[in-house]
């Protein structure tokens, strides 16, 4: 790969790394919040525990994850191609916009003129340098989606005959499924949120602008999650010293994400009035469905990693889970990210099952869910990648493989604390983004104090665990004196890609699969929504 082209995806790493660094900042406040110890008051910037919150979802599950997909993806298809990037003045512009975006929505979060949340629900009504900044991250995200189909175009060009690659392969399927998903998010924000918040519309429907955000907002889980997977099936089987165990297998995992996973965003507003029964249940149904791609990459991993673990000289049943290479902090963390989330994928099925998430919904097992599949599976598996990534951009060797492994151990300790106190806490009935040592009521729920703990001690876990992260980075960047050794794993499989039909690879097949299932789960609804169309004036309530 070119220093230019390295140049350009070690720039995307870098934002992404900063933003973790001051979103996750965020997240230690709010664990001890929980026990009833307040430390806002001791940050000069934050106005409130809701701000912290809105840059703690933001930044971490908006900007870290974006800018790390764009660079690490965009770094699979040039190297597994093996050919340069269509356009590095296209990859630059896309940077560009998705830093300046990065900056407004920021500007407006730390000026507390957006404390609207991830979600950002109307009718609180943020800053229009909000909404305007993160509809430039999502275009910016296109333009990194178009640059890599002009690269796979012009490969396909010279190789009619032969398989993409996998983790090229596994690189445009997140993006083709982003693609489609991210379309609701843009009509929420270009025809609701940007003209209410610049008050040029009366006001704005709340259950038509959640309907249009879950659209987006739970396939976006995935946008989040399949580069992990490009990276489990395509490289984790070598550095463990394995092969994968089947390439088509792997690949049409990665295929039924496209159209199973955007047909179910209304099981996340299953509480919401205003919107029939019959269609939450069917997504529901279709929610379930979602669990089999993930189901078929569980087998396909252990299957890979018990290669890899009799590979290296196991016997019996469960010694191959021993022999794979834990001292390796790369492996390490990944290995981690899979257990935490198979974890959370299981109480993933609770928030499918419409009669149980009725009574688990409003509460802090939600956010538990969230942090052991995203915090966790997403971003302790970017943290894995990041452990060989950065070596091999900056030509620099590790600052420390030890205490990376001491971080990777603290993080999946931290979070398996942290994670059992918020299933804890939300089975008990503690509502979710709530400032919990603020609130009266709490007194009265005695049953919460010990939960609330776990949750304290897991997050301080976790910020420690954190700030070995980003000082491993830092020092590796600007301490490290000794040059790298690093090759691009790229692993082979037991059943290679020849076993693969050719059909997977017509993008109009999958493409037009995932738009009707859409129009069949969301049509409907969006249409009675659109009839009963009733504008609220935006508020700000901080």
């Amino acid at each position: 790969m070119s220093l230019a082209q390295r140049r350009l995806v070690s720039w995307h790493l870098y934002v992404a790394v900063g933003a973790l660094a001051l979103g996750a900042s965020m997240g230690p406040l709010q664990a001890l919040e929980h026990m009833g110890i307040d430390l806002y008051r001791y940050v000069p910037f934050l106005a409130s525990y809701y701000q912290g919150l809105s840059l703690h979802g933001v930044l971490n599950v908006l900007v870290w994850t974006t800018f790390f997909i764009s660079g690490f993806l965009t770094f699979v298809t040039s190297a597994t191609l093996r050919r340069p990037l269509y356009s590095l003045r296209l990859g630059w512009l896309a940077w560009g916009l998705m830093t300046v975006g990065v900056v407004m929505a920021g500007w407006a979060m730390l000026t507390n003129q957006a404390t609207v949340l991830f979600t950002s629900y109307p009718p609180l009504k943020g800053h229009p340098a909000y909404y305007f900044g993160l509809t430039l991250l999502v275009v910016g995200t296109w333009l990194v989606s178009a640059n890599l189909f002009l690269t796979w175009r012009q490969w396909r060009r010279e190789h009619p005959t032969e398989r993409t690659p996998l983790g090229a392969f596994g690189a445009l399927v997140t993006f083709v499924m982003w693609d489609l998903a991210s379309v609701g998010l843009a009509v929420e924000s270009l025809l609701m949120l940007i003209p209410m918040s610049l008050g040029t519309v009366e006001g704005t429907d709340p259950v038509l602008a959640r309907a249009f955000f879950w659209f987006t907002g739970h396939p976006i889980v995935y946008f989040w999650l399949l580069p992990a997977y490009v990276s489990w099936y395509s490289m984790v089987p070598k550095q463990a010293g394995g092969k994968l165990f089947s390439d088509p297998l792997a690949r049409l995992a990665l295929l039924l994400f496209i159209p199973f996973s955007i047909p179910v965003g209304l099981h996340h507003q299953f509480t919401d009035p205003g919107i029939a029964q019959g269609w939450k249940m069917v997504h529901a149904a279709l929610t379930f469905v979602v669990f089999f791609p993930s189901a078929m990459t569980a087998f396909t991993l252990l299957a890979s990693l018990e290669n890899a673990g009799r590979a290296r000289g196991a016997r019996g049943w469960f010694d191959w889970f021993f022999r794979l290479p834990w001292r390796d902090p790369s492996v390490a963390a990944q290995l981690f990210a899979m257990i935490l989330f198979a974890l959370g994928g299981i109480s993933g099925i609770i928030n499918a099952s419409y009669n149980l998430n009725l009574m688990v919904h409003n509460t802090a097992w939600v956010p538990g869910h969230f942090h052991l599949t995203v915090g966790s599976g997403v971003t302790l598996t970017f943290m894995g990648i990041s452990y060989w990534l950065i070596p091999y951009l900056t030509g620099r060797r590790l600052w420390s493989p030890k205490a990376a492994l001491v971080q990777a151990w603290t993080w999946f300790i931290g979070m398996l604390i942290f994670g059992r106190g918020m299933h804890w806490l939300g089975l008990l009935g503690a509502p979710r983004r709530t400032m919990l040592g603020a609130a009266t009521y709490a007194q009265l729920r005695p049953d919460w104090a010990l939960p609330s703990v776990l949750v304290g001690v897991g997050g301080v876990i976790l910020a420690v665990s954190l700030y070995l992260y980003l000082v491993q980075i830092v020092a590796t960047l600007f301490f490290s004196r000794e040059p790298a050794q690093v090759e691009v794993p790229e692993a082979e499989a037991v059943s290679g890609p020849e076993h693969a039909p050719f059909w997977f690879e017509r993008w109009r097949l999958w493409v037009g699969a995932a738009v009707g299932l859409a129009a069949l789960g969301y049509v409907p609804t969006l249409v009675d929504l659109l009839t009963r169309f009733t504008p609220v004036p935006g508020l700000r309530v901080w």
